[in-house]
């Protein structure tokens, strides 16, 4: 009797200790690889933190971001998407073309989430936005779609234009994506009845101010920036040089209006990365990035510098000033 007691207590005892070992045991933490193409200060950053954080998720409480900045440097993005694999995150989230193409070079199995200007269809990363297959899926801003739009916007501010500079870089940018931009511009043009004139610039350093020679020269009256390549790390060096040829500019991200720059028009940066933040939780919550639809954008922004208008003699209409999101004043 004494001895089946004892083993009775032994066996509870046993077993009070693997449930208490079992609730000790940590819930794992997932973890997420962010490649930002600039440095700490990227202007997408905070909008997928505030994606997460509307979520529940707190970084370093329920969930760990690693961040890898590239510098402006494109050719680290294949050693920054290395060390996330290496790290074994759970998914990884760029915004760049280049990083997403190394990204699917490096793994066909951890989860991609993308926020890409390009069509990703076009340029081969998925197979539908519908249905992307693969490994990857995010939110596509399709840039290239909007292009008839910023000239539209650019002739109603400046209707007696007949010539327009397309400042646009292969710099740092892969394969025939610029032309592909440019073509865009090109198609939008002729609609228009307006000619336009390349200005291609191929090293950042030597050759944006010959870019603005080269506009003087062929007497072109406003300024459509392509964002591609290195640009994003130029934005106030081209927006005063727009304003020193008393050039009226046309950008396709609010940051170069900031900086400066007379207008843009474009997807909203903050809204495509708050979705991403979406894509990552349905990734975490079991979701495969293949099932997962490629989200076109919905909410876009027109942004107007009323400062940099003053600055190169320009007004701005009022009823293309009332259609504004945002006036820099």
């Amino acid at each position: 009797m004494k001895k089946n007691l004892f083993q009775l207590t032994l066996w509870a005892l046993l077993f009070a200790l693997c449930f208490s070992a079992d609730a000790q045991q940590p819930t794992k933490i997932p973890r997420v690889g962010f490649v930002a193409t600039t440095g700490p200060d990227a202007p997408n950053i905070e909008p997928f933190r505030r994606g997460l954080r509307d979520l529940g998720y707190i970084d370093g409480k329920n969930i760990l971001v690693e961040y890898r900045y590239a510098e402006g440097k494109q050719e680290r993005f294949p050693s920054l998407v290395a060390e996330l694999v290496q790290l074994k995150v759970d998914v990884l989230v760029g915004g760049n073309i280049s990083a997403i193409l190394a990204a699917k070079q490096a793994t066909m199995t951890i989860p991609i989430v993308m926020v890409l200007q390009q069509d990703p269809v076009a340029t081969g990363l998925v197979d539908s936005l519908a249905r992307p297959g693969g490994n990857i899926t995010g939110v596509t801003l399709l840039t290239g779609d909007l292009s008839g739009k910023r000239l539209e916007l650019l002739k109603e501010v400046v209707p007696r234009i007949s010539r327009v500079g397309v400042l646009w870089t292969t710099a740092n940018a892969p394969g025939s994506l610029p032309r592909n931009v440019f073509k865009d511009y090109e198609a939008a043009a002729r609609a228009l009845k307006i000619s336009l004139h390349s200005l291609e610039v191929r090293d950042l350093n030597p050759d944006l101010e010959g870019a603005f020679h080269a506009a003087a020269k062929e007497r072109v009256s406003a300024l459509i920036v392509v964002r591609t390549g290195g640009f994003f790390r130029y934005p106030k060096r081209i927006a005063d040089l727009a304003i020193k040829n008393r050039l009226p500019s046309m950008h396709e991200g609010s940051e170069f209006v900031e900086a400066g720059g007379l207008m843009s028009y474009a997807a909203s940066y903050v809204d495509a990365y708050r979705r991403a933040a979406v894509h990552v939780d349905k990734i975490l919550k079991g979701a495969k990035p293949g099932d997962l639809p490629v989200e076109q954008p919905t909410k876009f922004e027109f942004v107007i510098n009323l400062k940099t208008a003053k600055q190169i003699g320009l007004t701005i209409p009022p009823n293309v000033l009332a259609r504004a999101d945002k006036v820099i004043r």
